[in-house]
């Protein structure tokens, strides 16, 4: 349970991203209640998360006669939902009637809500109208308690959308062809270059990141015009928002540009250049025919480590001596931080600054990020969500933000009474513009075990020759700066 509507529904957004696409549910009262659930919807619809937006509402009759807590709730989510309904109080029907359609609506609901048939999973709205008494006040007529309501089967929907594989442009020379990772692309990216021998560019929320053919630093490489210029094919996979250089890439009138995105939601093409769309690539892409690797992607991977080199320095104890840069925040939270950790990442400077660092010290963590509309909106409750769904499998959740972006959100450390115990550790870096320096801070968040005031003490990401360690201590609060 959550007091603020808007934190609740981006809880739920993360809630859905740690949930490898469960759908996640969303009830609130009426008014401007739904309203707040707002910046989160079009989050999920741009991502493409599945969320059931559950909404109470005034019986028909009530509608447009100033009744409290009384406004126009249908189509409030627009073109941002991939489905909405209106369902109509119960009347006089029988019991069994109405449960039936409600069987049917919820089936009609799930099933947008995950694609099935679309292949264009986001969020639904499911507006529910009541009228007094809200609660029953008997048992219903011919239910006995102990069997409840009855069940009737819901519909069995078969996909629609056949999965029509194919090969990427490559008019060119094959070999001298990149693999762009965007938000979510998963690990097919890495896979693909992997197979194929060609130079991967992935952003931190890819799911694609490292291996070989991770090209560090990839971003400043790409902004010297005469790097891009070797390139004469790119295969797109997810949707990539970080980087100017790489929309440049991907605009320019000598690359053909191939686009993977599977479903029938829009494609990613912000510079209109794209050659091909598949909703998919053939099998065969994906299997290593064991080729040595090309002098295209060798240069590539020595460009690459030059930059590691330059990053490492930037980042060193000697650089850092008079105090701690964003770069070498990120740097060390990425380097404590490994597989078994979810890291979820602040829009603007920090997701970009994790980008350059992220796997010089080793393997990192899975990184999550609010890249639909790269808001700041929500990203504290976002990252208490995947905190609790991570939970469940064992997982432990960080989360790496900027001030604003946490101030903005830090209602989102609200829970309720019956709020199930979490555990959420968060670093985040001020930028204090008089100074045109950078601080940083630590804090996490635990459940209190007692309702007496919890205990608090300092703590502070410290380097010790090459090992980054956080000694943050406490139940509540702890912070440093």
């Amino acid at each position: 349970m959550r007091i603020d509507e808007r934190d609740a529904a981006f809880l739920a957004l993360g809630l859905a991203k740690a949930s490898e696409g469960a759908p996640v549910a969303v009830v609130t009262t009426s008014g401007t209640a739904v309203a707040n659930l707002h910046p989160a919807v079009l989050e999920a619809s741009h991502t493409g998360l599945p969320l059931l937006l559950l909404t109470a509402d005034r019986p028909h009759e009530l509608r447009g006669t100033g009744a409290s807590q009384t406004t126009d709730q249908v189509g409030i989510f627009g073109s941002a939902v991939r489905f909405a309904v209106d369902v109509p109080a119960p009347g006089e029907r029988e019991v069994a009637d109405d449960h039936r359609d409600l069987r049917h609506v919820a089936a009609r609901a799930v099933d947008a809500a995950l694609g099935f048939r679309s292949g264009y999973p986001g969020p639904v709205h499911v507006n529910l109208a009541y009228r007094d008494p809200l609660a029953p006040t008997s048992l219903l007529p011919g239910l006995p308690a102990q069997e409840g309501y009855p069940k009737p089967d819901a519909p069995l929907v078969v996909p629609a959308v056949a999965q029509h594989l194919g090969s990427p442009a490559l008019p060119g020379d094959a070999t001298r062809t990149v693999v762009v990772a965007g938000d979510g692309a998963g690990p097919g990216a890495r896979r693909l270059a992997e197979a194929q021998g060609w130079p991967l560019f992935a952003e931190p929320s890819s799911g694609a990141t490292g291996g070989p053919n991770a090209v560090t630093g990839y971003r400043a490489l790409l902004a010297s015009g005469a790097v891009a210029e070797g390139i004469e094919q790119v295969v797109v996979l997810g949707r990539p928002t970080l980087s100017r250089p790489v929309q440049r890439l991907l605009g320019r009138r000598s690359v053909a540009v191939t686009v993977v995105a599977p479903g029938s939601g829009p494609w990613p093409d912000a510079a209109r250049n794209a050659a091909v769309v598949l909703p998919g690539l053939a099998e065969s892409w994906y299997e290593d025919a064991g080729a040595p690797a090309s002098p295209f992607l060798e240069w590539w991977r020595a460009a690459g480590e030059r930059a590691r080199r330059v990053l490492d320095e930037v980042t060193s104890d000697e650089a850092v001596a008079g105090g701690p840069t964003a770069l070498s925040v990120a740097r060390a939270v990425a380097a404590v931080l490994g597989p078994e950790d979810l890291l979820v990442v602040g829009s603007s400077n920090p997701v970009r600054d994790l980008e350059l660092v992220l796997d010089l010290d080793g393997p990192g963590p899975a990184v999550l990020a609010n890249r639909g509309l790269a808001g700041i909106d929500g990203t504290v409750s976002t990252s208490v969500g995947v905190a609790l769904a991570a939970a469940r499998r064992g997982l432990r959740t960080r989360a790496l933000l900027g001030d604003l972006t946490f101030l903005h959100d830090v209602g989102g450390l609200l829970r309720g009474p019956t709020s199930r115990p979490w555990t959420w550790r968060s670093w985040w870096s001020t930028t204090t513009a008089a100074r045109s320096s950078r601080r940083w801070s630590t804090a996490r968040w635990r459940r209190p075990t007692s309702p007496r005031a919890p205990r608090s003490s300092a703590c502070s990401v410290r380097r010790t020759g090459r090992t980054w360690r956080s000694c943050a201590r406490g139940t509540a609060w702890t912070t440093s700066s």
